[in-house]
């Protein structure tokens, strides 16, 4: 990764079920730069996550996303993910018939890499994530807790190469432990690495470990506050009052 390989959000309208939710977004996130995204339930903050990697249904309406100058709106999904784009879903599919390991595989085959290599930096994440050797060959997040498919998320996009991760709710039906280690390999990730990051969020207690350049307050399909951590505490303090119309 290059330090010009910046994400550049301009002026995003996204429609979803005939029904306009982004009216506007703009950010800018640099390599090693972790930027949260709060805001009350329908303010759009999964919309973004969504049309950010080109899911169907979620149409652009105007705006442009941008990866080291590259329109990302002109790309297909698996072309933004090779782009180094990379997604931790809110609720990660499973994939029946498909192991962990073969996905790696394939990916590294795909992206040009060593999948031996691959392989091996698997097996590495996956104890520095305290995930059993026994999970990196069962099928895709099939019959697993909602905790452990949130962590064979993480550990996916530890061995991905992105460039770029986007975290929708990664904290949602983690235990205390199992956050504070998600977040904590994710940050050095951005200190190592310089993984970017986009992390849509409700509560502080992961950006308290995952630590943000910025906070930005999704209301109504609009930024309509940025500032520091402290105003992720504020907001779980106070919640959102004051931007609503």
């Amino acid at each position: 990764m290059t330090s010009e390989k910046v994400l550049i959000i301009e002026d995003l309208c996204v429609k979803a079920s005939n029904k306009q939710v982004l009216k506007g977004v703009n950010l800018e996130i640099r390599p090693s730069e972790v930027h949260a995204v709060m805001g009350p339930n329908g303010s759009g903050k999964s919309t973004l996550a969504h049309a950010l990697m080109g899911r169907p249904g979620y149409e652009v309406t105007s705006g442009s996303i941008t990866l080291d100058g590259v329109d990302l709106l002109s790309l297909k999904t698996w072309e933004r993910s090779q782009a180094g784009m990379f997604i931790a879903m809110q609720q990660p599919i499973e994939v029946p018939g498909v192991k962990v390991s073969d996905v790696i595989t394939e990916a590294a085959v795909i992206s040009g890499l060593d999948p031996e290599k691959s392989l091996s930096l698997l097996h590495a994440e996956a104890k520095n994530l305290e995930i059993e050797d026994e999970f990196i060959e069962r099928e895709l997040n099939v019959d697993l807790s909602g905790g452990e498919k949130k962590r064979n998320e993480t550990l996916q996009l530890l061995v991905s190469n992105s460039s770029y991760a986007i975290l929708d709710e990664i904290d949602s039906g983690l235990d205390l432990d199992s956050l504070a280690l998600v977040a904590r390999r994710i940050q050095q990730a951005t200190e190592d690495s310089q993984l970017g990051v986009l992390a849509i969020t409700h509560f502080s207690r992961l950006l308290e470990i995952l630590e943000p350049d910025k906070v930005h307050v999704l209301v109504d399909g609009q930024i309509v506050e940025t500032g520091s951590v402290d105003l992720a505490s504020q907001l779980e303090e106070d919640g959102y009052q004051k931007f609503l119309k």
